[in-house]
């Protein structure tokens, strides 16, 4: 991306094969998103995504029902969406 800066939000898309650096300016959090495609279609519902239709309902029930695991730091209890 030869010095090209990117902003808060944006997402640029690399090039397979070639090598990038990256220089943060400031103290930063960058997250890299990659791999081979996805092997079937995603189901999403909020914060859950599953190939499987079913896995997301397990999922909407554990939430309701406080099944999942606490966010350290984090006591906020974020109610299901409808």
């Amino acid at each position: 991306m030869n010095g090209q800066r990117f902003s808060v939000g944006q997402m640029p898309i690399l090039t397979p094969g070639l090598d990038y650096q990256i220089l943060a300016e400031e103290p930063s959090r960058v997250m890299l998103l990659g791999g081979a495609p996805l092997d079937a279609p995603r189901t999403m519902f909020w914060n859950f995504v599953s190939s499987r239709k079913e896995r997301i309902e397990q999922a909407k029930d554990d939430w309701q029902h406080d099944r999942f695991p606490k966010v350290p730091g984090d006591d906020a209890r974020i109610p299901l969406p409808d």
